[in-house]
């Protein structure tokens, strides 16, 4: 299977500016300048059915056409590197190892939407990979690609890198842009879009690291084939982000599509210890997690996800051997929520904190048949009732752990605990 984006991930200091130049770096960028109007950029974005790849699955180019062209305001563009979702470690592997492909697909959006300036919001805790990128802008723009009359064709586009400080919910496109405008960061009501009411009130596109590290592959090659290789609905290749009980866990390139199973035996090697699979989850810890029998007809794409319930998400597959227990597990995920929520509305701000309140009331073996059903009630009280997505996916966290893995919860029930119940 060819490897498209992590092609250059093995290669000795890709990160330079000579190296990526002599493996094919900025030919699209080039293209696209002298070859392209804006207009063509984003009709062969739309026709690769390129989705957005940290989270939502939004159509790319559909985003980037939503961006007004008569807008007197000025226009940015905003690269979402906040990579805070757990299990996920994808975009980390094309910053550390092929930052300029990321660059030169910031560019390429940049110049598709008709923006000057763009940012790399990145997360705080990855302040090393700061330090790389802004160097690798440093050393692009001193081989004139990036800044002021890029590669003499007039078109102008800096780059700034800026560090989220530490919080999930600026993952959040809405939440990113009021931390980027020095706000706390709390998410915005939408409507309006960011598309047309963004950064600083201005029209603003933010895709994820991974989605903007793909668009020069589509320039050279083409939308319709980079949407053969996919399905549909869905073009291309995904990362996939494997860890857990997997013998080898890591980062892998495969098209949409894939089955989930043969992402686990075959790529990641099976389940260490020869031990049977439990569960899976299989777009990080806000989607639901799979039994391991829906684990095994699983296809790694939008829909078919959807269709068992759960969702692609960040592409971050979480394994669990028949050893893990369920109950630990899901009270990691909603501390974590519980955590990181902003406290801007009630379901969420109440809601994760009394689901942290039950699991360690069950931890401690003082649970009852009660508190199971309301976790499932709070959980479903809370999905579609906040102001933002992160209560829905602590709603997806636990509910269908409870619903799907119920006898690792009651394991938790004590008989003392069942007669105070009735």
């Amino acid at each position: 299977m060819e490897r498209i984006i992590s092609a250059r991930f093995d290669i000795p200091n890709a990160d330079q500016l000579d190296v990526y130049l002599e493996h094919g770096g900025y030919r699209a960028l080039k293209k696209v300048l002298t070859e392209m109007t804006p207009e063509q950029v984003i009709e062969e974005v739309k026709k690769s059915a390129l989705r957005g790849c940290g989270g939502a699955g939004f159509p790319t180019g559909m985003k980037w056409g939503f961006v007004p062209k008569d807008s007197p305001k000025p226009k940015y563009l905003v690269c979402n590197a906040d990579e805070s979702e757990p299990g996920t470690f994808k975009d980390r592997q094309i910053m550390e190892k092929d930052p300029h492909g990321l660059i030169e697909g910031i560019l390429i959006g940049a110049y598709a939407i008709g923006a000057h300036l763009a940012f790399i919001y990145i997360r705080g805790e990855y302040w090393y990979l700061k330090e790389k990128l802004e160097r690798v802008i440093d050393e692009a723009r001193q081989g004139g690609y990036v800044g002021r009359n890029i590669l003499g064709t007039g078109f102008d586009c800096d780059i700034i890198v800026h560090p989220g400080a530490g919080a999930y919910i600026c993952g959040e496109e809405t939440a990113l842009l009021e931390s980027l405008e020095g706000k706390r960061g709390y998410p915005r009501l939408k409507p309006p879009f960011p598309a047309s009411v963004g950064l600083y009130g201005c029209p603003t596109v933010i895709n994820n690291v991974e989605t903007l590290a793909w668009v020069p592959h589509i320039i050279l090659r083409g939308g319709e084939w980079f949407h053969r290789l996919g399905t549909e609905k869905s073009g291309g290749h995904r990362l996939y982000s494997l860890s857990g009980h997997v013998v080898r866990p890591g980062v892998y390139e495969r098209p949409l599509g894939y089955p989930l199973k043969r992402l686990i035996y075959e790529d990641g090697g099976g389940i260490r210890d020869g031990k049977r699979l439990k569960a899976v989850v299989p777009g990080g810890a806000s989607s639901p997690i799979l039994t391991a029998e829906e684990a095994e007809s699983a296809t790694l794409d939008y829909e078919p996800l959807a269709a068992l319930g759960t969702m692609m998400g960040s592409g971050a597959v979480i394994v669990m051997d028949e050893d893990t227990d369920i109950v630990r597990t899901t009270y990691s995920f909603i501390k974590f929520f519980a955590h990181e929520s902003c406290g801007w509305c009630v379901p969420c701000r109440e809601g994760t904190r009394w689901m942290v309140k039950i699991f360690e009331r069950l931890l401690r073996g003082g649970g009852t048949e009660r508190d199971l059903e309301m976790l499932v009630t709070l959980s479903d009280n809370m999905f579609g009732r906040t102001h933002c997505p992160l209560g829905d996916a602590a709603a997806w966290a636990v509910g269908p752990a409870v619903k799907k893995f119920r006898a690792d919860f009651e394991r938790y029930l004590t008989r003392r605990g069942a007669v105070a119940a009735d």
